[in-house]
């Protein structure tokens, strides 16, 4: 079975919820790059010192700060044997990055996951949490704007991982179990 494995999907398509179930079934990390930078902020490690700056001003952290980030926790010994990445790699270049990170390990992407959903199912899901979370700001056309910023996005990854035969389509719809069960049918 697959061990480095990249999750992808709009928001509110399970990334999460999926994430966590896979590294359990596969006894992988589950590493997301939210988690990643918020450990080195509050660690106030160097490299989180600096994507605070970016984050405080609302601004993208740089690729060299995200790669080297994800690089070093991808050399922690709990991903030695294998991982699950969330939100990473998202440009061409971060792809190229991961690309030599694996290399030098003598490593190479096992397939990407994307989990797809429509985008009605989405909107509706996310208006739900939002108001459940009490987010006001979530209306449904800045919702609507977010996914086509990740349709946008995330169209040359997709492309780039379809052509190297490593892309797995998985509806993302249904009962979380059902869902698990496909992805992890997808990845044999």
């Amino acid at each position: 079975m697959s061990s480095r494995i990249i999750l992808i999907g709009a928001p509110g398509a399970g990334k999460g919820t999926q994430a966590a179930r896979l590294a359990e079934a596969l006894d992988i990390p589950a590493i997301s790059t939210g988690d990643i930078f918020r450990a080195n902020v509050k660690g106030e490690t160097e490299l989180g010192t600096l994507a605070k700056r970016y984050m405080d001003a609302g601004e993208y952290v740089p690729d060299e700060v995200t790669n080297k980030m994800v690089a070093d926790r991808l050399a922690q010994d709990d991903a030695a044997s294998g991982f699950l990445l969330d939100g990473y790699p998202r440009t061409a270049a971060q792809v190229a990055e991961l690309d030599r990170m694996l290399e030098a390990g003598g490593h190479e992407l096992s397939a990407v996951v994307e989990l797809t959903a429509d985008v009605d199912e989405v909107v509706a899901r996310l208006l739900a949490r939002a108001e459940k979370e009490g987010r006001s700001d979530d209306s449904e056309d800045v919702i609507r704007h977010r996914l086509d910023v990740y349709a946008e996005q995330t169209q040359p990854l997709t492309d780039i991982y379809r052509e190297r035969g490593l892309l797995r389509e998985v509806d993302g719809l249904g009962e979380v179990s059902a869902i698990t069960d496909r992805i992890l049918d997808s990845l044999r």
